[in-house]
C-alpha cells in the first residue's frame, strides 16, 4: 500500500516492477495529495470510502506493506461497523512511514527482490472510453470526463460522491495529475486549483467538485477571473450535501426529519451557478447531457482562462 511521496511516477514504475516479480498487488489510500496517472503509467487501486466495500477489498491480505501510507481504517466511527478495514489476522508490516526516503525504500526492495530488470506490472494501456449519449448519471459523467482530459492536465478532485466511479474509466486517459483533499473539510478544490493554475500557467487545470463544495469557497472564481487562470471548473449540482446525508445514514438515522433535511439541502432556492460566476468575470454554461458537456469542456478547455460548467444530476 503507497502513500505520499511513492506515487510519483517513477516510484510506481518501481512498485509495477516490484509487483510483477512477486505477484503482489497494489493499492493506495483512498485519498492521496498528488497521484501520476494516465497511459503509459502503473495503475493503483485505491482503498474504497465505504466501510463495506472496503472491507471486501481488504479481506483477501494477509499481509499488508506500507510504504508511504497508513494502515487502513475507517474515515469516520459507524455503529456496529469495525473501524480497522483489514481481516483480524492481518500482518501490517511498516517498511516507510510518509516522513522517510520513499524512493530509497522502493529502489532497495526493488534490488532485495531481484526485480530492476524487471518490466513493471499493471502499466495502463492508451484509450478512453466510447463517447456517451444522452442524459447524465455517473458513469457516463465519467466516461465524459475520461473523454476529455488533456495531455499533462492537472485534475483537481473533490467530487466526493459523484466522482467514486471516476477512476476506473480515466485510467487510460493522457498523461495528467491528480490531486485529492486529504483531510475531512470541504471546500478545497476552487483554491486549489486557484494554486495548481498559479504554480503551472503551462497546464491545463481541470477541477471536479460538488455544489456543496464549491459554495465554502466561491470567492475564488474572481481570483481566478482577476488573474486570468486557465481553469475548468465543473460543478456537479445535486442540490444537497451528498456525502453529510449518506454519512447520516451510516450513523444509523434511517428516516431523518424534514429539518435535517432541510439544513443538507441546497434548493429553495437553488444555485445559479453560471449567474454566480459571470457576476466574478468567469464565463460558463449549464449542462444536462453527455453531448452538452463534451462540448462544454471542449469549449472550456480551449479557453485560455476560467470557465465555469453547471453539471446539472
Amino acid at each position: 500500500m503507497l502513500g505520499g511521496g511513492a506515487l510519483t511516477e517513477s516510484n510506481l514504475e518501481l512498485a509495477g516492477q516490484i509487483a510483477a516479480k512477486t505477484g503482489c498487488k497494489l493499492l493506495s489510500e483512498w485519498s492521496n495529495a498528488r497521484l501520476e496517472r494516465g497511459a503509459g503509467r502503473v495503475v493503483i487501486g485505491r482503498v474504497p470510502y465505504p466501510i463495506d466495500i472496503a472491507l471486501k477489498v481488504l479481506e483477501p491480505y494477509k499481509r499488508i506493506v506500507l510504504i508511504g501510507a497508513r494502515a487502513p481504517i475507517g474515515f469516520f466511527a459507524y455503529p456496529g461497523k469495525p473501524a480497522i478495514l483489514t481481516r483480524d489476522d492481518a500482518e501490517i508490516l511498516t517498511l516507510a512511514d510518509a516522513a522517510a526516503d520513499l524512493t530509497g525504500a522502493l529502489v532497495a526492495l526493488t534490488e532485495a527482490t531481484g526485480a530492476s530488470d524487471t518490466p513493471p506490472a499493471h502499466v495502463a494501456e492508451a484509450g478512453v472510453p466510447e463517447r456517451p449519449t444522452g442524459p447524465l448519471d455517473l458513469d457516463r459523467l465519467a466516461q465524459v470526463i475520461a473523454r476529455g482530459i488533456p495531455e499533462d492536465a492537472i485534475v483537481v478532485d473533490e467530487s466526493v460522491t459523484t466522482g467514486r466511479a471516476f477512476f476506473p474509466f480515466t485510467k487510460g486517459a493522457p498523461k495528467h495529475t491528480w490531486l485529492n483533499n486529504c483531510g475531512g473539510s470541504i471546500g478545497y478544490s476552487l483554491p486549489a486549483a486557484v494554486g495548481a493554475a498559479v504554480a503551472c500557467p503551462d497546464r491545463k487545470v481541470l477541477t471536479l467538485t460538488g455544489d456543496g463544495s464549491a459554495m465554502y469557497t466561491v470567492q475564488a472564481l474572481w481570483t481566478m477571473a482577476r488573474e486570468n487562470l486557465d481553469v475548468t471548473i465543473l460543478i456537479f449540482a445535486n442540490r444537497s450535501y451528498q456525502i453529510l446525508r449518506g454519512e447520516l445514514t451510516n450513523v444509523g438515522v434511517g428516516n431523518p426529519g424534514p429539518r435535517a433535511i432541510d439544513m443538507l439541502s441546497l434548493d429553495r432556492p437553488d444555485l445559479k451557478w453560471v449567474h454566480m460566476a459571470q457576476s466574478m468575470g468567469v464565463e460558463g454554461c449549464q449542462v444536462a447531457t453527455c453531448e452538452d458537456l463534451e462540448a462544454a469542456m471542449e469549449t472550456g478547455l480551449a479557453s485560455p482562462g476560467p470557465y465555469l460548467i453547471q453539471v446539472d444530476l
